[in-house]
C-alpha cells in the first residue's frame, strides 16, 4: 500500500499557508519564529497530520496526550518568548528523538524488551541543545533494538510494504511522512544515510566526535555518530548549527571537485542502484560539476572485517551486564552480535582500532593529491527491499562511518514502483561546515526534492 502524503488538506491560518513546504525545517522555523505561523495553530495542523499517518506508519512510540503536553510546552515557550526579534533559532519546531536518548520524562526503550530503568540517565547533551534552541519535543520514534539490526514495527511511508531501513526507523519515516521538519538519530554503520536514501529525505552524518554522544544508549563507542534527518540540504545546516560543536557557518560560490569511489566498494551497488547513481553524476556534470572516478579501498573486504570486530566488539562491553540478566529478552541479531563480540581478542580489537585512523588519512591523501573536494557514492545498494523483517544492507555507509568523515545523503530520485534512492556525499575529516555549504548545491543539480 503506498502512502500519499498530500491527503491532509492545507490549512490557512492569518497571512500564512500551510502547504506541503512546511515539512521543510527552515521555513517552518522562520514561519514559527515570526510568528507568521501562530504556534498553536501549526500544533494543530501537525496533530491532523499525524492522526492521519501515524497508524500506518507507526513511526512513534505511542504516548497518551501528545498534543495537550505540546500544546502546554508551547504556552510556556510563547511565554517566554513574547518577541519574535529575540526568538531561538528552532522556536517551537517538534522534533522527534530516536529512543536511545534520553529525554526528561521519557521513557528510554532503546527499541528493546529490557526495563526502561536500565536505561535511566541525565538528559542527552544534543536534546539540551534542541531544547535551548526553543524546540518541543514531539516525542520519541522507534528504533531497531539496541540500535541495531532487529526491526521494529515502522513502515517506509513511500510503501507501507517495505522497510524504511534501520536503526533509525522511526526518525527518518516521521520526516519523510511530513510528520516532522527534524528527527535525531544516529549511525554506527549506516543507520542515518542508509533510511534517508530508502526514505527519500536528507540525513546529516556528522564527523566523528562532532556531535555530543553523552546521554545516548551507545553500540560502540569508537563508531556511534549522532546525527539527523530533515527534508533537504538548507534544512539540514540550521540543525547542524544547532546540534554541532564549534559550529561556524562558512559560504562558498566556488563549486566543489567530486570524486566517485571507484573498486570493490563501489561494486557493492545493485545494478538499479549504480544505473541511478550514474544518472545522478551525469545531472552533476550538465550542471557543470568536475566528478573524477578515482579507485580507492582496494582492501575493502578488510576494512569491513574490522568495522565489524569493533563493533561486535564494543557492543559486547556495552551490553555485559545486561545481558547477563537480561538475555532471555534480547532478540537474535543482537544476541548474535554480542556474542560474537565477546570472541574478540583484546589483540583483535587494538589492530582493528587502528584501521579508522588509517582509512581517513588514506583517503584524504587520495582527495589532496587528486584535488579533490568531496567523495560521492550511493548512499544505500538500491531502493528499500519488500518486507519488514530486515532493514536492508548497511555496507555503502560503512567505509564512511569507519573513517569517521562526515556525510549528508540526498535523494535523486525513483524506481518505477515509486520508492527513492540517495546518494551520500562525503566531506573532509571535521570540514563538516564546507559540506554543508556545498551541499544545497549539489542537492539543487541533483534535481529532485523530497
Amino acid at each position: 500500500m503506498t502512502l500519499h502524503l498530500n491527503d491532509v488538506p492545507a490549512a490557512a491560518t492569518g497571512d500564512f499557508t500551510m502547504t506541503a513546504s512546511m515539512h521543510k525545517l527552515a521555513p517552518l522555523a522562520n514561519a514559527l519564529r515570526s510568528g507568521d505561523l501562530p504556534l498553536q495553530d501549526y500544533l494543530d495542523w501537525l496533530e491532523s497530520r499525524i492522526r492521519a499517518h501515524e497508524p500506518r506508519v507507526k513511526a512513534f512510540l505511542p504516548e497518551e496526550g501528545r498534543f495537550e503536553r505540546l500544546r502546554m510546552e508551547a504556552r510556556i515557550l510563547t511565554g517566554r518568548n513574547p518577541d519574535p526579534a529575540t526568538r531561538p533559532a528552532l522556536f517551537g519546531v517538534p522534533v522527534a528523538v530516536k529512543d536511545i536518548f534520553n529525554v526528561d520524562d521519557f521513557e528510554t526503550r532503546a527499541g528493546s524488551r529490557l526495563p526502561a530503568s536500565e536505561f535511566a540517565g541525565p538528559e542527552a547533551e544534543s536534546v539540551i541543545r534542541l531544547k535551548r534552541a526553543g524546540a518541543l519535543i514531539l516525542g520519541k520514534t522507534v528504533s531497531a533494538e539496541f540500535a541495531y539490526i532487529a526491526p521494529g514495527e515502522t513502515r517506509n511511508p513511500h510503501n507501507l510494504q517495505h522497510t524504511p531501513g534501520g536503526s533509525s526507523s522511526g526518525s527518518a519515516a516521521a520526516v519523510a511522512a511530513q510528520m516532522c521538519a527534524l528527527a535525531l538519530g544516529t549511525q554506527t554503520v549506516g543507520s542515518i544515510n542508509r533510511p534517508a536514501a530508502y526514505c527519500g529525505v536528507a540525513g546529516f552524518k556528522p564527523g566523528y566526535g562532532r556531535v555530543s554522544r553523552r546521554g545516548v544508549v551507545p553500540v560502540s563507542e569508537s563508531l556511534d555518530h549522532v546525527g539527523f534527518f530533515t527534508s533537504d540540504a538548507q534544512s539540514a545546516e540550521l540543525a547542524a548549527s544547532v546540534l554541532v560543536t564549534g559550529w561556524q557557518h562558512r559560504s562558498t560560490s566556488r563549486r566543489p571537485v567530486l570524486a566517485v569511489p571507484a573498486g570493490p566498494y563501489l561494486d557493492k551497488a545493485s545494478p538499479a542502484g549504480l544505473e541511478n547513481f550514474e544518472e545522478a553524476c551525469a545531472r552533476l556534470k550538465a550542471a557543470g560539476y568536475r566528478i573524477h572516478k578515482i579507485n580507492v579501498m582496494p582492501d575493502f573486504e578488510d576494512i569491513r572485517q574490522r568495522h565489524l570486530t569493533i563493533m561486535a566488539a564494543e557492543a559486547a562491553r556495552v551490553h555485559a551486564n545486561w545481558y547477563e540478566r537480561y538475555a532471555s529478552l534480547y532478540q537474535q541479531e543482537s544476541e548474535d552480535l554480542i556474542l560474537a563480540g565477546k570472541a574478540v581478542s583484546s589483540k583483535e580489537l587494538d589492530d582493528a582500532l587502528a584501521g579508522p585512523e588509517q582509512l581517513r588519512s588514506e583517503l584524504t591523501a587520495v582527495m589532496s593529491e587528486a584535488g579533490v573536494d568531496l567523495w560521492i557514492a550511493p548512499a544505500a545498494t538500491g531502493v528499500a527491499p519488500p518486507g519488514l523483517a530486515s532493514t536492508g544492507d548497511s555496507i555503502m555507509n560503512l567505509p564512511w562511518t569507519h573513517c569517521g568523515l562526515p556525510t549528508i545523503g540526498l535523494p535523486t530520485g525513483k524506481d518505477a514502483t515509486g520508492l527513492p534512492f540517495g546518494a551520500q556525499v562525503v566531506g573532509k575529516w571535521h570540514e563538516d561546515e564546507k559540506l554543508m555549504a556545498w551541499a544545497p548545491g549539489v542537492e539543487s543539480a541533483l534535481g529532485y526534492e523530497s
